[in-house]
Protein backbone atom coordinates (compact mmCIF):
# COMPACT_ATOMS: atom_id res chain seq x y z
CA UNK A 1 0.00 0.00 0.00
CA UNK A 2 1.21 3.59 -0.47
CA UNK A 3 1.35 5.29 2.87
CA UNK A 4 1.74 8.57 1.20
CA UNK A 5 -1.75 8.36 -0.46
CA UNK A 6 -3.97 7.28 1.55
CA UNK A 7 -4.28 8.54 5.22
CA UNK A 8 -5.92 5.43 6.65
CA UNK A 9 -3.54 2.78 5.03
CA UNK A 10 -2.91 1.40 8.33
CA UNK A 11 -6.32 -0.57 8.70
CA UNK A 12 -5.77 -1.93 5.38
CA UNK A 13 -3.78 -4.50 7.19
CA UNK A 14 -6.36 -5.66 9.90
CA UNK A 15 -9.44 -3.20 9.01
CA UNK A 16 -11.99 -2.56 6.54
CA UNK A 17 -9.83 -2.42 3.76
CA UNK A 18 -10.99 -5.54 0.83
CA UNK A 19 -8.69 -4.59 -1.81
CA UNK A 20 -5.97 -6.88 -2.49
CA UNK A 21 -7.92 -9.47 0.05
CA UNK A 22 -10.54 -10.86 -2.98
CA UNK A 23 -8.13 -12.66 -4.75
CA UNK A 24 -6.58 -14.84 -1.36
CA UNK A 25 -7.26 -18.04 -1.58
CA UNK A 26 -7.69 -19.93 1.82
CA UNK A 27 -4.72 -22.61 2.66
CA UNK A 28 -7.56 -25.64 3.42
CA UNK A 29 -9.26 -24.46 -0.45
CA UNK A 30 -5.47 -24.89 -1.84
CA UNK A 31 -4.21 -27.38 0.15
CA UNK A 32 -7.92 -29.24 -0.90
CA UNK A 33 -7.08 -28.39 -4.61
CA UNK A 34 -3.35 -29.91 -4.89
CA UNK A 35 -5.02 -33.24 -3.43
CA UNK A 36 -8.19 -33.41 -6.05
CA UNK A 37 -4.87 -32.61 -8.37
CA UNK A 38 -2.89 -35.54 -7.48
CA UNK A 39 -6.04 -37.72 -8.28
CA UNK A 40 -6.97 -38.11 -4.38
CA UNK A 41 -10.67 -38.33 -4.04
CA UNK A 42 -12.51 -35.76 -1.84
CA UNK A 43 -13.52 -38.21 0.63
CA UNK A 44 -10.29 -39.48 1.38
CA UNK A 45 -8.69 -36.10 2.85
CA UNK A 46 -10.01 -33.29 5.28
CA UNK A 47 -8.59 -30.32 5.52
CA UNK A 48 -10.62 -28.68 7.44
CA UNK A 49 -8.57 -28.06 10.12
CA UNK A 50 -6.13 -25.49 8.26
CA UNK A 51 -6.14 -22.31 8.81
CA UNK A 52 -4.62 -19.10 7.02
CA UNK A 53 -4.51 -17.71 3.71
CA UNK A 54 -2.56 -17.65 0.86
CA UNK A 55 -1.74 -14.36 -1.46
CA UNK A 56 0.13 -16.15 -4.23
CA UNK A 57 1.86 -19.05 -5.00
CA UNK A 58 4.04 -19.63 -7.99
CA UNK A 59 5.10 -23.51 -9.46
CA UNK A 60 8.17 -22.73 -11.01
CA UNK A 61 8.72 -26.35 -12.51
CA UNK A 62 7.48 -29.93 -12.53
CA UNK A 63 6.78 -31.10 -9.07
CA UNK A 64 4.47 -33.34 -7.68
CA UNK A 65 1.59 -31.97 -5.65
CA UNK A 66 3.28 -33.63 -2.80
CA UNK A 67 5.78 -31.80 -3.12
CA UNK A 68 3.95 -28.46 -2.95
CA UNK A 69 2.39 -29.38 -0.50
CA UNK A 70 5.29 -29.79 2.01
CA UNK A 71 6.52 -26.64 1.37
CA UNK A 72 2.92 -25.09 2.22
CA UNK A 73 3.50 -27.42 5.35
CA UNK A 74 6.88 -26.16 6.07
CA UNK A 75 5.80 -22.41 5.96
CA UNK A 76 2.35 -22.33 7.47
CA UNK A 77 3.35 -25.01 10.25
CA UNK A 78 1.02 -27.93 9.48
CA UNK A 79 1.30 -31.52 9.29
CA UNK A 80 -0.57 -34.35 7.52
CA UNK A 81 -1.27 -37.37 9.48
CA UNK A 82 -3.64 -40.49 8.59
CA UNK A 83 -6.32 -41.19 10.66
CA UNK A 84 -9.27 -43.29 10.29
CA UNK A 85 -9.17 -43.66 6.90
CA UNK A 86 -8.60 -39.88 6.26
CA UNK A 87 -5.39 -38.10 5.46
CA UNK A 88 -5.97 -35.17 7.98
CA UNK A 89 -4.05 -31.87 7.18
CA UNK A 90 -3.71 -29.74 10.89
CA UNK A 91 -2.02 -27.49 12.15
CA UNK A 92 0.56 -27.62 15.19
CA UNK A 93 -0.72 -24.87 17.82
CA UNK A 94 -3.17 -27.42 19.03
CA UNK A 95 -3.23 -27.63 23.07
CA UNK A 96 -2.39 -30.61 24.55
CA UNK A 97 -5.45 -32.85 24.44
CA UNK A 98 -3.86 -35.44 27.70
CA UNK A 99 -1.93 -35.29 30.37
CA UNK A 100 0.29 -38.38 30.69
CA UNK A 101 2.26 -39.46 33.86
CA UNK A 102 5.23 -42.59 34.24
CA UNK A 103 2.25 -44.42 35.67
CA UNK A 104 0.61 -43.51 32.16
CA UNK A 105 3.59 -45.17 30.44
CA UNK A 106 4.05 -49.06 29.59
CA UNK A 107 7.14 -50.98 30.97
CA UNK A 108 8.25 -53.63 28.18
CA UNK A 109 10.88 -54.74 30.43
CA UNK A 110 14.06 -54.17 27.83
CA UNK A 111 14.72 -50.20 29.37
CA UNK A 112 13.72 -47.01 31.04
CA UNK A 113 9.82 -46.64 30.17
CA UNK A 114 10.96 -42.77 28.97
CA UNK A 115 13.80 -42.04 26.78
CA UNK A 116 14.72 -38.38 26.46
CA UNK A 117 17.54 -37.36 23.84
CA UNK A 118 18.52 -33.75 23.55
CA UNK A 119 20.14 -32.95 20.25
CA UNK A 120 23.75 -30.54 19.99
CA UNK A 121 23.36 -27.33 20.42
CA UNK A 122 25.71 -26.87 17.39
CA UNK A 123 24.05 -28.45 14.69
CA UNK A 124 20.74 -26.01 15.01
CA UNK A 125 20.38 -22.77 13.15
CA UNK A 126 21.68 -19.40 15.33
CA UNK A 127 19.92 -17.75 11.59
CA UNK A 128 16.78 -19.11 9.99
CA UNK A 129 16.71 -16.54 5.99
CA UNK A 130 13.26 -17.13 3.95
CA UNK A 131 13.25 -15.65 0.93
CA UNK A 132 9.66 -14.75 -0.34
CA UNK A 133 7.79 -12.82 -2.53
CA UNK A 134 6.45 -9.67 -1.06
CA UNK A 135 2.41 -8.99 -1.28
CA UNK A 136 2.18 -5.80 0.01
CA UNK A 137 4.87 -4.76 -2.40
CA UNK A 138 5.20 -5.02 -6.54
CA UNK A 139 5.97 -9.04 -6.03
CA UNK A 140 9.62 -8.38 -5.65
CA UNK A 141 11.60 -11.00 -4.19
CA UNK A 142 12.03 -10.11 -0.44
CA UNK A 143 13.98 -11.97 2.56
CA UNK A 144 13.16 -12.47 6.08
CA UNK A 145 15.31 -13.30 9.21
CA UNK A 146 14.68 -14.91 12.56
CA UNK A 147 17.91 -15.36 15.12
CA UNK A 148 18.87 -16.83 18.13
CA UNK A 149 21.25 -14.26 20.21
CA UNK A 150 22.54 -16.14 23.36
CA UNK A 151 23.72 -19.59 21.24
CA UNK A 152 26.95 -20.95 20.82
CA UNK A 153 25.66 -22.38 17.33
CA UNK A 154 26.68 -19.83 14.07
CA UNK A 155 25.04 -22.43 11.77
CA UNK A 156 22.80 -20.56 9.16
CA UNK A 157 20.24 -21.74 7.10
CA UNK A 158 18.22 -19.84 3.78
CA UNK A 159 15.01 -21.26 2.54
CA UNK A 160 13.19 -20.15 -0.19
CA UNK A 161 9.68 -20.48 -0.54
CA UNK A 162 7.25 -19.60 -4.13
CA UNK A 163 5.16 -17.70 -2.02
CA UNK A 164 3.64 -13.87 -1.57
CA UNK A 165 3.37 -12.72 1.57
CA UNK A 166 3.16 -9.75 3.48
CA UNK A 167 6.90 -9.28 5.30
CA UNK A 168 5.10 -9.48 8.52
CA UNK A 169 3.78 -12.41 8.23
CA UNK A 170 6.44 -13.97 6.89
CA UNK A 171 8.65 -12.75 9.91
CA UNK A 172 5.97 -14.01 12.34
CA UNK A 173 6.71 -17.26 10.33
CA UNK A 174 9.85 -17.59 10.16
CA UNK A 175 10.06 -16.99 13.84
CA UNK A 176 7.48 -19.91 14.62
CA UNK A 177 9.83 -22.12 12.57
CA UNK A 178 12.69 -21.50 14.37
CA UNK A 179 11.52 -21.76 17.93
CA UNK A 180 10.23 -25.07 16.50
CA UNK A 181 13.95 -26.55 15.49
CA UNK A 182 15.65 -25.55 18.81
CA UNK A 183 12.21 -26.77 20.77
CA UNK A 184 12.10 -29.57 18.66
CA UNK A 185 15.97 -30.71 19.79
CA UNK A 186 14.51 -32.70 22.55
CA UNK A 187 13.18 -36.22 21.79
CA UNK A 188 11.16 -38.54 23.78
CA UNK A 189 10.79 -42.33 22.92
CA UNK A 190 8.07 -44.08 25.05
CA UNK A 191 4.97 -46.86 25.33
CA UNK A 192 1.59 -46.68 25.46
CA UNK A 193 -1.26 -48.78 26.07
CA UNK A 194 -3.69 -49.79 23.62
CA UNK A 195 -5.81 -47.95 25.72
CA UNK A 196 -4.78 -44.70 24.16
CA UNK A 197 -5.81 -45.40 20.69
CA UNK A 198 -7.68 -42.32 20.41
CA UNK A 199 -4.03 -40.70 20.33
CA UNK A 200 -2.94 -39.81 16.81
CA UNK A 201 0.42 -38.47 15.00
CA UNK A 202 0.28 -34.38 15.98
CA UNK A 203 -1.76 -34.31 19.25
CA UNK A 204 0.13 -32.77 22.02
CA UNK A 205 0.59 -34.03 25.48
CA UNK A 206 1.54 -33.22 28.47
CA UNK A 207 4.54 -35.41 30.04
CA UNK A 208 5.03 -35.28 33.92
CA UNK A 209 8.76 -35.76 34.44
CA UNK A 210 11.46 -34.90 37.19
CA UNK A 211 8.39 -32.77 39.18
CA UNK A 212 7.72 -30.90 35.69
CA UNK A 213 4.83 -31.28 32.92
CA UNK A 214 6.75 -30.92 29.10
CA UNK A 215 4.50 -30.74 26.10
CA UNK A 216 5.30 -32.84 23.34
CA UNK A 217 3.97 -33.82 19.95
CA UNK A 218 3.56 -37.06 19.12
CA UNK A 219 5.74 -37.55 15.17
CA UNK A 220 4.99 -41.24 14.94
CA UNK A 221 3.07 -43.99 16.72
CA UNK A 222 3.96 -47.95 15.60
CA UNK A 223 0.84 -50.31 17.10
CA UNK A 224 2.27 -53.80 17.65
CA UNK A 225 0.49 -54.84 20.76
CA UNK A 226 1.88 -51.65 23.09
CA UNK A 227 1.55 -48.04 21.44
CA UNK A 228 5.41 -47.24 20.38
CA UNK A 229 5.53 -43.49 20.40
CA UNK A 230 8.14 -41.01 18.88
CA UNK A 231 7.89 -37.40 20.10
CA UNK A 232 9.72 -34.18 19.98
CA UNK A 233 9.54 -31.02 22.48
CA UNK A 234 6.84 -28.51 21.79
CA UNK A 235 7.14 -24.49 22.67
CA UNK A 236 3.22 -23.14 22.51
CA UNK A 237 5.14 -19.50 22.20
CA UNK A 238 5.91 -20.28 18.99
CA UNK A 239 2.67 -20.47 17.49
CA UNK A 240 1.83 -17.07 19.69
CA UNK A 241 4.12 -14.75 18.18
CA UNK A 242 2.73 -11.40 16.72
CA UNK A 243 3.69 -10.55 13.64
CA UNK A 244 6.95 -8.45 12.52
CA UNK A 245 7.56 -4.81 12.01
CA UNK A 246 5.54 -3.34 9.25
CA UNK A 247 7.79 -1.92 6.56
CA UNK A 248 6.52 0.65 4.37
CA UNK A 249 6.54 -0.90 0.99
CA UNK A 250 8.01 1.88 -1.74
CA UNK A 251 5.74 0.66 -5.11
CA UNK A 252 7.48 0.80 -8.11
CA UNK A 253 6.53 3.82 -10.31
CA UNK A 254 5.60 2.30 -13.68
CA UNK A 255 8.01 3.82 -16.46
CA UNK A 256 6.04 5.75 -19.24
CA UNK A 257 7.52 6.13 -22.10
CA UNK A 258 6.05 8.81 -24.49
CA UNK A 259 6.19 8.92 -28.39
CA UNK A 260 9.69 9.84 -29.42
CA UNK A 261 10.88 12.43 -31.60
CA UNK A 262 12.25 10.74 -35.05
CA UNK A 263 14.39 11.77 -37.94
CA UNK A 264 14.82 9.45 -41.04
CA UNK A 265 16.95 11.15 -43.11
CA UNK A 266 18.21 10.32 -46.85
CA UNK A 267 21.60 11.94 -46.37
CA UNK A 268 24.74 11.90 -47.96
CA UNK A 269 27.54 8.62 -47.46
CA UNK A 270 28.72 9.88 -43.83
CA UNK A 271 31.92 6.69 -43.35
CA UNK A 272 33.05 4.17 -45.47
CA UNK A 273 31.91 1.18 -43.95
CA UNK A 274 28.20 2.41 -44.41
CA UNK A 275 27.07 1.38 -47.74
CA UNK A 276 25.73 5.09 -49.61
CA UNK A 277 22.54 4.58 -50.75
CA UNK A 278 21.73 3.78 -46.74
CA UNK A 279 19.16 6.53 -44.93
CA UNK A 280 20.05 6.94 -40.85
CA UNK A 281 17.39 7.35 -38.58
CA UNK A 282 17.81 9.45 -35.20
CA UNK A 283 15.16 9.55 -32.18
CA UNK A 284 15.47 11.34 -28.58
CA UNK A 285 13.01 10.10 -25.88
CA UNK A 286 12.80 10.91 -22.08
CA UNK A 287 12.95 8.79 -20.48
CA UNK A 288 15.19 7.00 -22.83
CA UNK A 289 13.76 3.34 -23.07
CA UNK A 290 17.01 1.33 -23.74
CA UNK A 291 16.70 0.19 -26.68
CA UNK A 292 14.67 1.54 -30.19
CA UNK A 293 12.69 -0.16 -33.11
CA UNK A 294 12.44 0.52 -36.59
CA UNK A 295 10.01 -1.18 -38.68
CA UNK A 296 8.66 -0.78 -41.93
CA UNK A 297 5.50 -1.83 -43.73
CA UNK A 298 4.15 -1.02 -47.60
CA UNK A 299 0.46 -1.06 -45.85
CA UNK A 300 -0.40 -0.23 -42.54
CA UNK A 301 -0.16 -2.99 -41.14
CA UNK A 302 2.59 -6.40 -41.33
CA UNK A 303 5.12 -4.13 -40.16
CA UNK A 304 8.59 -5.78 -40.44
CA UNK A 305 11.71 -4.82 -38.12
CA UNK A 306 14.48 -3.22 -39.86
CA UNK A 307 17.05 -2.24 -37.04
CA UNK A 308 17.39 -1.96 -33.31
CA UNK A 309 19.77 0.95 -31.68
CA UNK A 310 20.35 1.88 -28.31
CA UNK A 311 21.66 5.41 -28.21
CA UNK A 312 19.61 8.66 -27.57
CA UNK A 313 20.51 11.32 -30.51
CA UNK A 314 20.72 15.14 -30.15
CA UNK A 315 18.12 16.34 -31.80
CA UNK A 316 16.64 20.01 -31.42
CA UNK A 317 15.39 22.70 -33.95
CA UNK A 318 16.52 26.05 -35.18
CA UNK A 319 15.72 28.88 -33.19
CA UNK A 320 16.65 31.77 -34.95
CA UNK A 321 15.93 32.14 -38.80
CA UNK A 322 18.89 31.46 -40.50
CA UNK A 323 19.88 32.99 -43.29
CA UNK A 324 21.42 31.36 -46.83
CA UNK A 325 25.39 31.75 -46.87
CA UNK A 326 28.59 31.16 -48.73
CA UNK A 327 29.89 27.23 -49.61
CA UNK A 328 33.59 26.37 -50.17
CA UNK A 329 34.75 28.32 -47.02
CA UNK A 330 33.94 29.77 -43.85
CA UNK A 331 30.62 32.02 -43.21
CA UNK A 332 31.60 34.30 -40.94
CA UNK A 333 28.91 36.49 -40.90
CA UNK A 334 25.78 34.07 -40.44
CA UNK A 335 24.96 32.56 -36.77
CA UNK A 336 23.22 29.44 -36.03
CA UNK A 337 20.95 29.64 -33.19
CA UNK A 338 19.75 25.93 -31.83
CA UNK A 339 17.62 24.41 -29.14
CA UNK A 340 19.09 20.85 -28.50
CA UNK A 341 16.37 18.24 -26.66
CA UNK A 342 19.45 16.32 -24.65
CA UNK A 343 23.47 16.30 -25.21
CA UNK A 344 25.92 19.14 -25.23
CA UNK A 345 28.31 20.82 -27.99
CA UNK A 346 31.81 22.32 -27.32
CA UNK A 347 33.96 24.27 -29.76
CA UNK A 348 36.35 22.63 -31.82
CA UNK A 349 39.78 23.46 -33.65
CA UNK A 350 40.41 23.85 -37.09
CA UNK A 351 41.78 20.22 -37.83
CA UNK A 352 38.84 18.70 -35.63
CA UNK A 353 36.35 20.46 -38.27
CA UNK A 354 38.01 19.76 -41.46
CA UNK A 355 38.04 15.93 -39.94
CA UNK A 356 34.37 16.06 -39.75
CA UNK A 357 33.78 17.16 -36.01
CA UNK A 358 30.78 19.17 -34.77
CA UNK A 359 28.75 17.95 -38.31
CA UNK A 360 24.72 18.63 -37.94
CA UNK A 361 21.82 18.14 -40.47
CA UNK A 362 19.95 20.97 -41.17
CA UNK A 363 15.90 20.04 -42.38
CA UNK A 364 15.90 23.37 -44.24
CA UNK A 365 12.23 21.87 -45.93
CA UNK A 366 10.60 18.95 -45.88
CA UNK A 367 13.06 15.58 -46.49
CA UNK A 368 15.74 18.15 -47.54
CA UNK A 369 18.88 18.39 -45.43
CA UNK A 370 21.68 20.37 -45.42
CA UNK A 371 24.87 19.17 -43.69
CA UNK A 372 26.48 22.30 -41.68
CA UNK A 373 30.06 22.04 -39.40
CA UNK A 374 30.43 24.39 -36.80
CA UNK A 375 33.88 25.48 -35.40
CA UNK A 376 33.03 28.24 -32.51
CA UNK A 377 30.16 26.95 -29.94
CA UNK A 378 28.13 28.76 -27.40
CA UNK A 379 25.80 27.86 -24.60
CA UNK A 380 23.78 30.83 -24.09
CA UNK A 381 21.35 29.60 -22.33
CA UNK A 382 19.48 26.09 -20.99
CA UNK A 383 20.00 23.86 -23.77
CA UNK A 384 20.21 26.41 -26.47
CA UNK A 385 23.49 26.95 -28.28
CA UNK A 386 25.04 29.53 -30.66
CA UNK A 387 26.98 28.34 -33.28
CA UNK A 388 29.60 30.22 -35.73
CA UNK A 389 32.95 30.12 -38.17
CA UNK A 390 30.29 28.17 -40.10
CA UNK A 391 30.95 25.66 -43.16
CA UNK A 392 27.45 25.41 -45.18
CA UNK A 393 26.67 22.72 -47.76
CA UNK A 394 28.77 20.03 -46.61
CA UNK A 395 29.31 17.01 -47.94
CA UNK A 396 27.49 18.15 -51.34
CA UNK A 397 24.20 20.10 -50.03
CA UNK A 398 24.70 23.01 -51.05
CA UNK A 399 21.87 22.80 -53.14
CA UNK A 400 19.77 21.94 -49.66
CA UNK A 401 20.57 25.58 -48.38
CA UNK A 402 17.59 27.15 -46.87
CA UNK A 403 16.70 30.84 -48.27
CA UNK A 404 16.35 31.24 -45.10
CA UNK A 405 16.01 28.34 -43.00
CA UNK A 406 12.73 28.52 -40.99
CA UNK A 407 12.34 28.58 -37.11
CA UNK A 408 11.66 25.23 -35.78
CA UNK A 409 13.58 23.46 -38.61
CA UNK A 410 14.71 19.53 -37.49
CA UNK A 411 18.33 19.80 -36.24
CA UNK A 412 20.48 16.45 -35.93
CA UNK A 413 24.04 16.33 -34.09
CA UNK A 414 25.42 13.70 -36.30
CA UNK A 415 27.72 11.40 -34.30
CA UNK A 416 27.79 7.69 -33.46
CA UNK A 417 24.04 8.47 -32.06
CA UNK A 418 22.49 7.91 -35.81
CA UNK A 419 22.25 4.63 -37.08
CA UNK A 420 22.09 3.20 -41.21
CA UNK A 421 18.95 2.30 -42.00
CA UNK A 422 19.92 -1.37 -43.62
CA UNK A 423 17.57 -1.55 -46.84
CA UNK A 424 18.57 -2.70 -50.08
CA UNK A 425 19.69 -0.56 -53.08
CA UNK A 426 16.08 -2.13 -54.49
CA UNK A 427 14.40 -0.06 -51.98
CA UNK A 428 15.05 3.05 -53.08
CA UNK A 429 12.28 5.34 -54.42
CA UNK A 430 9.72 2.62 -52.55
CA UNK A 431 7.42 4.69 -50.02
CA UNK A 432 7.29 2.98 -46.85
CA UNK A 433 5.67 3.53 -43.58
CA UNK A 434 7.37 3.32 -40.84
CA UNK A 435 6.90 2.49 -37.03
CA UNK A 436 10.05 3.95 -34.36
CA UNK A 437 9.88 3.06 -30.29
CA UNK A 438 10.38 1.25 -27.58
CA UNK A 439 11.52 -2.52 -28.44
CA UNK A 440 9.79 -3.66 -25.23
CA UNK A 441 6.50 -2.73 -26.92
CA UNK A 442 4.37 -3.82 -29.50
CA UNK A 443 4.60 -1.76 -32.79
CA UNK A 444 0.69 -0.73 -31.92
CA UNK A 445 1.60 0.42 -29.00
CA UNK A 446 0.99 4.52 -28.65
CA UNK A 447 4.59 4.72 -27.57
CA UNK A 448 5.66 4.34 -31.45
CA UNK A 449 6.20 7.21 -33.90
CA UNK A 450 4.67 6.72 -37.13
CA UNK A 451 6.14 7.95 -40.39
CA UNK A 452 6.26 8.09 -43.91
CA UNK A 453 9.62 8.06 -45.36
CA UNK A 454 10.73 7.14 -49.11
CA UNK A 455 14.86 6.67 -49.67
CA UNK A 456 15.74 8.30 -53.00
CA UNK A 457 19.39 6.97 -52.89
CA UNK A 458 21.01 10.54 -51.81
CA UNK A 459 24.26 9.18 -50.90
CA UNK A 460 24.53 7.75 -54.86
CA UNK A 461 23.46 11.31 -56.15
CA UNK A 462 26.60 12.29 -57.65
CA UNK A 463 27.47 15.96 -56.35
CA UNK A 464 27.23 18.91 -58.73
CA UNK A 465 29.74 20.40 -60.75
CA UNK A 466 32.05 23.24 -59.73
CA UNK A 467 33.94 26.09 -61.37
CA UNK A 468 32.02 26.65 -64.69
CA UNK A 469 34.03 28.47 -66.54
CA UNK A 470 32.56 31.97 -68.12
CA UNK A 471 33.01 32.58 -71.90
CA UNK A 472 34.11 36.19 -71.48
CA UNK A 473 37.10 35.43 -69.61
CA UNK A 474 38.25 33.26 -72.37
CA UNK A 475 39.04 34.45 -76.64
CA UNK A 476 36.37 33.07 -78.67
CA UNK A 477 35.51 33.43 -82.27
CA UNK A 478 33.24 30.87 -83.66
CA UNK A 479 29.37 31.21 -83.31
CA UNK A 480 30.14 27.28 -81.02
CA UNK A 481 29.83 28.09 -77.48
CA UNK A 482 32.16 25.47 -75.35
CA UNK A 483 30.67 24.90 -71.93
CA UNK A 484 33.40 23.78 -69.44
CA UNK A 485 33.68 22.82 -65.81
CA UNK A 486 35.36 20.93 -63.30
CA UNK A 487 34.18 16.96 -61.72
CA UNK A 488 33.28 16.53 -58.18
CA UNK A 489 33.22 13.42 -56.45
CA UNK A 490 31.26 12.17 -53.69
CA UNK A 491 33.52 9.43 -52.48
CA UNK A 492 34.63 10.24 -48.71
CA UNK A 493 38.26 10.31 -50.45
CA UNK A 494 37.58 12.99 -52.71
CA UNK A 495 39.04 15.26 -50.20
CA UNK A 496 42.73 14.20 -50.36
CA UNK A 497 45.10 16.34 -51.57
CA UNK A 498 47.51 13.69 -52.53
CA UNK A 499 45.72 12.83 -55.51
CA UNK A 500 46.27 13.87 -59.00
CA UNK A 501 41.92 13.53 -59.85
CA UNK A 502 39.33 12.93 -57.49
CA UNK A 503 38.26 9.19 -58.00
CA UNK A 504 35.46 8.07 -60.24
CA UNK A 505 32.93 6.20 -58.62
CA UNK A 506 29.93 6.84 -61.24
CA UNK A 507 31.26 3.78 -63.41
CA UNK A 508 31.85 6.33 -66.26
CA UNK A 509 31.99 10.09 -67.03
CA UNK A 510 28.24 11.29 -67.71
CA UNK A 511 26.96 14.50 -68.08
CA UNK A 512 23.78 16.41 -69.44
CA UNK A 513 23.54 20.49 -69.36
CA UNK A 514 20.00 21.93 -69.92
CA UNK A 515 19.73 24.81 -71.90
CA UNK A 516 17.33 27.56 -70.16
CA UNK A 517 15.04 30.40 -71.49
CA UNK A 518 13.84 31.59 -68.39
CA UNK A 519 12.55 28.67 -66.64
CA UNK A 520 11.86 26.68 -69.39
CA UNK A 521 14.47 24.14 -70.70
CA UNK A 522 14.75 24.47 -74.31
CA UNK A 523 18.04 21.79 -75.30
CA UNK A 524 20.06 19.47 -73.56
CA UNK A 525 23.24 18.66 -74.53
CA UNK A 526 25.00 15.35 -73.65
CA UNK A 527 28.44 14.42 -72.72
CA UNK A 528 30.86 11.92 -71.69
CA UNK A 529 33.85 14.43 -71.25
CA UNK A 530 34.06 17.60 -68.61
CA UNK A 531 33.00 20.18 -71.41
CA UNK A 532 30.35 20.60 -74.08
CA UNK A 533 30.33 22.58 -77.31
CA UNK A 534 26.54 24.71 -77.84
CA UNK A 535 27.22 24.61 -81.74
CA UNK A 536 25.32 28.15 -83.06
CA UNK A 537 23.25 26.17 -85.35
CA UNK A 538 21.13 24.72 -82.14
CA UNK A 539 21.57 28.68 -80.74
CA UNK A 540 19.68 30.12 -83.45
CA UNK A 541 17.30 26.80 -83.44
CA UNK A 542 16.52 28.13 -80.14
CA UNK A 543 16.90 31.74 -79.56
CA UNK A 544 16.27 32.68 -83.23
CA UNK A 545 20.03 33.83 -83.53
CA UNK A 546 23.25 32.99 -82.41
CA UNK A 547 24.73 34.60 -78.74
CA UNK A 548 27.19 37.61 -78.85
CA UNK A 549 29.26 39.47 -76.84
CA UNK A 550 27.64 40.72 -73.50
CA UNK A 551 24.37 38.16 -74.05
CA UNK A 552 23.80 36.07 -70.97
CA UNK A 553 22.97 32.34 -70.91
CA UNK A 554 21.04 29.86 -67.88
CA UNK A 555 22.34 26.59 -67.41
CA UNK A 556 22.06 23.92 -65.24
CA UNK A 557 24.72 21.15 -65.55
CA UNK A 558 24.04 17.10 -64.06
CA UNK A 559 26.35 14.67 -63.46
CA UNK A 560 24.81 11.16 -64.11
CA UNK A 561 24.49 8.10 -62.12
CA UNK A 562 23.99 4.30 -63.72
CA UNK A 563 21.63 4.39 -60.14
CA UNK A 564 20.37 7.34 -59.44
CA UNK A 565 20.33 9.05 -62.90
CA UNK A 566 20.66 13.03 -62.33
CA UNK A 567 22.90 14.17 -59.67
CA UNK A 568 22.68 17.36 -58.19
CA UNK A 569 22.11 20.30 -60.59
CA UNK A 570 25.03 23.41 -60.59
CA UNK A 571 22.86 26.35 -62.09
CA UNK A 572 25.09 28.86 -63.44
CA UNK A 573 24.36 32.25 -65.78
CA UNK A 574 26.88 32.25 -68.74
CA UNK A 575 28.45 36.15 -69.49
CA UNK A 576 29.59 36.15 -73.19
Amino acid sequence: MEYSVWADTGDWETGYWITGRLGSSSLPALVSELCLRAGLPANRFDASALVGSCEGLVITGLESPRGTISGLARHFGFDAIESEGLIRFVMRNRNASVALTHDDLVDSGSGDILELIRGQETELSQSLKWQVIRSDGDFDPAQVEARRITVTSQRANMESFPLAVSLQEAERRVQRALIEEWAAREKASFKLPPSRLALDPSDVVILAHDGRGMSFRLVSIADAGVRGVEAIRQDQQAYDSIPGLARASVPRVPVVFGTPVVALMDLPQLAEGIPAHRPYVAAHAQPWPGTMSALRSPTTDAFELVTTFGLRAQIGVVAAVFPSGPTSRFDHVNELLIDLYSGQMASVTDSALFAGANSLAIETSDGVWEIVQAGTVELVSARRYRLSRLLRGQRGTEGAIGTPTAIGSRVVVLDDTIFPLPIAESDIGIPYNWRVGPSARAVSDDAYRAAGFTAEGVGLRPFSVAHVQQPYLRPWSSDDLTISWTRRSRSLAADTWAGIDVPLIEGGLSFEVDILDGASVVRTLATTGLNVTYSGADQIADFGATLIAGDSLSIRIFQLSDLVGRGAPKSATLIL
